[in-house]
């Protein structure tokens, strides 16, 4: 009987074979092939939940968990531990969810899952830990974002900037004010009331035996009970026209990025729709998108020129977008790469007139199949690992998703029509209705905000001939019309850029 209840377990256990499981504390991706172990702690706490005068208190103690010392492993002695098994426990903080992950080899897990639940469940807040801590990400906000990541710069300024007035307002790293007035106090104080029972989701990915969920819960037990870390959904205000922030700065080229909020969210039908038509519009890193053949291929103006219907962080060093960075609340944006400071208004033009003929005229029948075909295979190449497939399924258990994204994803390819993605289009998107950043010269500022304001014409010349159609197409550009009024525009010096 015992070895025929082993047997029934066994089968079960191989059924469920991946995403998640009923208990809502846990969503485990068995695959018993993979001789690794994935393990993804997600906690429902995130940079909105940063106390007022404290931005980035929440991606400071997430660091003191993942890159700092416990109270039972120097820090130091904790990365000696995970080397020679090859792996890492990391941390990632976004609005809404904080992770703990990281992945080792089954031959290996012992040692790895006691240094993963000590740093978890006893941090030791050490002095130096976050001195060492503090210093890196107030450079990183004071130094790197401002100064050498224009790009990363403009869609941080942007989020800001749509979601002003909210908890959204503040990118994860936090203010200089709000790093600088952050204690170890305030660390301890936020682990304690936000780390619990009560906002943990433990996903397990990869060959674990059958009992190692279960073991791993116990262990989990030993946080306190606590209360979910709940904060209204951000509700960004209307925007009626188009509202401009341009960051001044020392710039040899001009970052664009410009968008909206809307409502769809993964999950929902009209987020697949408009999918379909964002992938068409501007695929990340992908040439065959239409902005890219406008502003890059025909043009040469820059990189490369993309569209995002969710968030999509640090696009500069991904080719696919990374999980656990759900939201309530998502934006539509598109994302112009540098272009030449003489060619910015005429980028911008560019860009807006694309959206425009796109919400108005509509997807085509043959560009509507085409780019469905197209992601029917590409979607297929998002979440290639256990690691990853783990992440989407803590993700889909955020948006209430009962199966899995990518799955419904390809459901909503073959189910979805071009009459519906052309009516989500005009329902949710808008040409008009819009917040833009630029990431400029001090010395171009001027010039900019005539072009933008008095709907001036923002003539282009090429370095080499360009055919007929693309000259003649340059004068519809150039003298495209600009909604903006002289007192939705404002301009920031960089260095006032997330002080406050």
């Amino acid at each position: 009987m015992k070895r025929l209840m082993v047997l029934l377990a066994a089968l079960l256990w191989a059924a469920v074979g991946c995403q998640t499981t009923p208990d809502k504390t846990m969503v485990l991706l068995p695959v018993e092939d993979d001789p690794t172990i994935s393990f993804r702690l997600m906690f429902k706490v995130g940079s909105q939940n940063d106390p007022a005068g404290k931005e980035g208190l929440a991606s400071i103690t997430a660091s003191m968990i993942s890159d700092a010392a416990s109270e039972n492993y120097a820090y130091e002695d904790i990365l000696e531990r995970l080397y020679p098994m090859a792996s890492s426990i990391s941390s990632q903080v976004d609005k809404e969810m904080t992770v703990i992950y990281g992945r080792a080899h089954k031959d290996n897990l012992d040692d790895y899952y006691t240094l993963l639940k000590d740093v978890v469940l006893n941090p030791a807040f050490d002095e130096a830990d976050f001195d060492r801590v503090k210093k890196n990400q107030l450079s990183y906000v004071e130094r790197s974002l401002r100064y050498s990541q224009d790009e990363e710069l403009g869609k941080e300024v942007l989020y800001s900037f749509i979601f002003e007035g909210t908890p959204y307002a503040h990118n994860e790293e936090g203010t200089v004010a709000g790093i600088n007035a952050i204690t170890l106090d305030d660390v301890r104080n936020f682990y304690q009331q936000h780390y619990t029972r009560a906002n943990l989701v433990i996903g397990l990915g990869g060959g674990f035996a059958m009992d190692f969920p279960e073991m791993v819960k116990a262990d989990l037990a030993a946080l306190p009970e606590g209360t979910p870390s709940t904060v209204p959904a951000s509700q960004p205000a209307p925007i009626e026209g188009t509202e401009v922030k341009i960051v001044s700065k020392n710039a040899a080229s001009t970052a664009i990025s410009f968008g909206f909020p809307i409502e769809p969210v993964r999950g929902q039908r009209d987020f697949y729709a408009l999918a379909i038509a964002t992938s068409w519009l501007g695929e990340h890193r992908n040439s065959f998108s239409h902005l890219f053949e406008v502003i890059r291929e025909k043009r040469g103006l820059n990189y490369g020129d993309y569209a995002y219907v969710e968030h999509f962080p640090n696009g500069g060093s991904r080719q696919f977008p990374p999980p656990n960075v759900a939201r309530r609340q998502q934006i539509f944006q598109i994302w112009i790469r540098p272009v030449p400071n003489t060619a910015t208004a005429f980028s911008f033009r560019a860009a807006v007139r694309e959206l425009d003929k796109l919400v108005n005229q509509g997807m085509s029948q043959e560009d509507f199949d085409l780019t469905r075909k197209f992601l029917s295979n590409y979607i297929l190449h998002y979440a290639p690992t256990t690691m990853m497939k783990l992440g989407y399924a803590l993700d889909d258990r955020f948006y209430g998703i009962p199966t899995d994204h990518w799955k419904r994803y390809g459901e909503m390819l073959r189910e979805i029509t071009r009459d519906e993605v052309n009516a989500a289009l005009k329902t949710h998107f808008s040409a008009t209705n819009m917040k833009a950043v630029f990431v400029t010269d001090a010395g171009e500022v001027d010039a900019l905000t005539t072009t933008l304001v008095e709907n001036t014409p923002s003539p282009i010349s090429y370095e080499s001939p360009k055919p007929d159609e693309i000259l003649e197409e340059d004068k519809a550009i150039s003298t495209y019309p600009l909604s903006v009024s002289a007192d939705a525009v404002t301009v920031v010096p960089v260095d006032s850029v997330f002080q406050n």
